[in-house]
């Protein structure tokens, strides 16, 4: 693969190219008198975001350091970072006895090497989405985690979302009835590439277009609504299908432009997934079909549609106060009365709490690796052309 022959190499391929920078620099305002030392792996697109989220003041986080095998990566995320230590080994970062937590915003394939070894160095993880790539990678997160005393987060950050939460509640108090499917879809108009000033550097950049570092569409932007009615429903798939292709963007990529989605949960409800880089309408919605009702949320908002327009429904639970019957009856969505926001900052700060104050971790290990397994069934799904069935794969141990 382009002469990669392991994720170890994938992530120090570039340490040969120039020497660390070191720098010292300051950070977020503190909760604490002694603040979460962060260390932020992978400073691209995302690991950078989450640097300036945290540069803006996230309280009680300071990030001292970070590490990217790409060079002119690496001092970005320096220079996002105020210019703190960088570091082109991401096991150089893990030997920083400074650093108390570390947050990985690396290739998917990547994730499960990089959580256990900064597990083993005794640092705590905020591990982006999705959790690991492949099955025995999953179990092996599991296993890690089980046998630590440190804390280790997944980044589905709508797990940590208020909205998202309210929602959550609203529909598991019924409000909306019986929930008999979810409709959800993540489209963007685009060919998802980023832009490359050396071509040696392809496949680390745009990693996300290889089979072998990524899981496209499906573990980049759908598990986060997998996740999400996972944890409505306290369930996960039985069974998926998918179809998909590379139909738009023919310019060498392997991982598909398109994914359509259909999954059975146990109880017979139905969730449908789809995302494409061809046509940005709609954007992102997450559908939930009730007897009652439906609820539409986006990114920060999210609206109620009752099926009984006849019938004054206000107050009834927590989160829909402000409705009023000419909104029922005119068919305007009665907005669910809770902050948007953030859900990258309000993750971080539970992260926070975790770590200091021994809050439960809200999007963890059982969440991240359930979610992972979804991930890799679709995966299965939508390369072979057949239907996979949650039974056939092997059963996660968390005991």
């Amino acid at each position: 693969m382009n002469g990669y022959t392991n994720r170890r190499e994938f992530l120090k391929k570039a340490t040969v190219l120039s020497a660390c920078a070191v720098v010292e620099a300051g950070g977020a305002y503190a909760l604490s008198a002694d603040p979460v030392n962060l260390g932020v792996i992978g400073t691209g697109g995302r690991g950078k975001g989450l640097i300036r989220r945290l540069m803006e003041g996230i309280g009680g986080l300071k990030v001292v350091a970070v590490a990217d095998p790409i060079p002119f990566r690496l001092q970005e995320g320096i220079d996002a970072a105020g210019g703190v230590p960088g570091y082109l080994d991401y096991e150089e970062l893990l030997a920083d006895s400074r650093i108390d937590a570390v947050i990985i915003a690396t290739p998917f394939s990547t994730h499960d090497e990089l959580s256990i070894a900064a597990l083993d160095a005794g640092k705590h993880v905020y591990c982006e989405k999705t959790m690991a790539k492949g099955m025995q990678e999953i179990q092996a997160v599991i296993d890690k985690v089980k046998s630590s005393e440190l804390v280790f987060q997944t980044g589905h950050q709508y797990h940590s979302s208020p909205l998202y939460a309210a929602a959550r509640d609203i529909i598991r108090a019924g409000y909306i009835g019986d929930i008999t499917a979810y409709h959800s879809q993540w489209n963007r108009n685009g060919d998802w590439r980023r832009p490359v000033p050396d071509h040696r550097y392809e496949r680390q950049i745009n990693w996300r277009m290889y089979r072998e570092y990524s899981g496209g569409l499906v573990a980049e932007l759908l598990s986060h609504q997998i996740d999400f009615v996972n944890w409505v429903t306290d369930s996960h798939p039985a069974k998926i299908v998918g179809f998909g292709g590379i139909d738009y963007w023919r310019d060498g990529r392997e991982t598909f432009d398109n994914v359509h989605l259909l999954m059975e949960y146990p109880n017979g409800l139905d969730a449908q997934y789809m995302a494409t880089t061809s046509n940005a309408y709609d954007d992102y919605k997450l559908k939930v079909m009730g007897s009652k009702g439906t609820i539409i949320l986006d990114y920060h908002k999210g609206e109620i549609f009752l099926e009984d327009m006849t019938a004054k429904k206000t107050g009834v639970v927590d989160g829909v106060s402000g409705a009023t019957l000419k909104a029922w009856q005119t068919g305007v969505g009665a907005p669910i009365d809770a902050e948007g926001g953030q859900p990258s900052v309000s993750a971080l700060r539970q992260f926070y709490q975790s770590i200091v104050h021994g809050a439960p971790v809200v999007s963890d290990v059982r969440t991240g690796a359930i979610a992972s397994k979804c991930v890799q069934m679709s995966l299965d799904a939508l390369y072979s052309g057949e239907i996979v069935y949650w039974r056939d794969y092997p059963e996660l141990d968390f005991a």
